[in-house]
């Protein structure tokens, strides 16, 4: 009896894991039930605010050049360190130019020569007048020439001197000895004792010994591009962040809006600069990078929903309402001021309405929100 029933059951058992495979491999492919997911609107505070890049700059640099050419003798003074009005900063061997040497010293003895045939005159004419056979006007006369003659001798003698060695001996000003022209911190050295120097004229900028400024007056300056540069007015609160720094923030006013734009990398922008507030105790950096945030807009407390839940169409905004769960429907609202991430509600839903968070890959024409909303 077992033994005929042994093949019936052997055939349950295979049509039975059949079955049960098909309806394993059916529940497994069945598709699951997609759960959208939703956010309220919530009370907080919204800032609108154009990022600006640029840097710390001193307000006012300063770069002292010499008034001679020649070669660095000495430096006094290295980056970093801070000096007063009129300290020195270095001074100059004079290499004197061989044409302007050959020049004053022929017009020394010329001078000279002037000088001792004026000489000799006077004495004859003085000679003369004693004698009675000379009178007084023409003794002046002769006088006046030889002062003349003498002054002129002193001029080239002086000449001479400051071709040679940079200093004149009527002044007493010696124009090798480089001096501060400001009180300040020395940013910058950028020659080398040895180094030669050409003197700043009408034909040449001459070689810069020291950059100074006062590191207490600093100012940020940047740019903006011009779609953003309509809406920043002078005084505006700015928020300025450091890169070197970290976290820590400066607050500053902005002060001055380029009234041109500069073309760069293909965009129009605009340089603007802000005056900047120190912290007591914070060591800043001459051309430390840095970004402004300048506040075009605030709301404070006000009803905001993320932007990922708003659809756009046709230049109108709509929310999906939750009205059952993960039933949907659409519904008009009106947005105010956007910081980009969330959106002002002025009407159409409530803190407590839940919407539908949108898939911006689904219909990216629909999620994207339209231009100068």
């Amino acid at each position: 009896m077992i033994r005929r029933l042994t093949p019936f059951l052997f055939a349950a058992l295979v049509l039975g894991a059949f079955v049960w495979t098909l309806v394993f491999l059916y529940r497994k492919s069945e598709a699951r039930p997609v759960v959208f997911p939703t956010t309220r609107a919530e009370q907080r505070e919204i800032i609108k605010k154009t990022v600006a890049p640029g840097a710390l700059v001193p307000r006012r640099e300063v770069t002292i050049k010499p008034r001679v050419s020649g070669v660095i003798e000495k430096l006094y003074v290295e980056p970093g360190q801070l000096v007063k009005d009129q300290e020195l900063l270095a001074k100059i061997q004079i290499i004197p130019n061989q044409v302007a040497l050959n020049t004053a010293e022929a017009n020394l003895r010329s001078a000279e020569i002037s000088l001792a045939t004026a000489e000799q005159e006077y004495a004859r004419f003085k000679r003369l007048q004693e004698q009675g056979l000379l009178n007084q006007a023409e003794l002046a006369q002769q006088e006046l020439s030889f002062k003349l003659r003498r002054q002129e001798r002193e001029a080239a003698d002086s000449n001479l001197q400051l071709v040679r060695v940079g200093a004149s001996k009527r002044s007493g000003k010696v124009s090798n000895l480089v001096r501060s022209t400001v009180a300040g911190t020395v940013l910058e050295v950028p020659v080398k004792e040895g180094g030669s120097v050409i003197e700043a004229n009408n034909f040449n900028e001459g070689t810069t010994i020291a950059a100074i400024a006062d590191m207490s007056d600093l100012i940020f300056q940047g740019r903006v591009d011009e779609s953003e540069v309509g809406g920043l007015k002078e005084g505006m609160p700015v928020a300025i962040t450091i890169g070197a720094l970290g976290e820590e923030r400066l607050s500053g006013k902005l002060e001055y809006i380029a009234p041109k734009g500069i073309e760069k990398d293909g965009a129009i922008q605009f340089e603007i600069r802000a005056a900047v507030s120190l912290k007591p105790g914070l060591v800043l950096r001459a051309n430390y990078s840095a970004n402004a945030d300048v506040i075009l807009d605030r709301r404070e407390q006000v009803l905001a929903l993320n932007e990922s839940a708003v659809v756009y169409k046709e230049k109108q905004a709509y929310v999906d309402v939750e009205v059952t769960p993960q039933s949907f429907e659409r519904k008009a609202v009106k947005l105010g001021l956007s910081d980009g991430i969330w959106v002002e509600v002025l009407s159409g839903v409530t803190a407590e309405t839940r919407v539908k968070k949108q898939d911006p890959g689904s219909d990216p024409e629909k999620v994207a929100p339209p231009v100068n909303r």
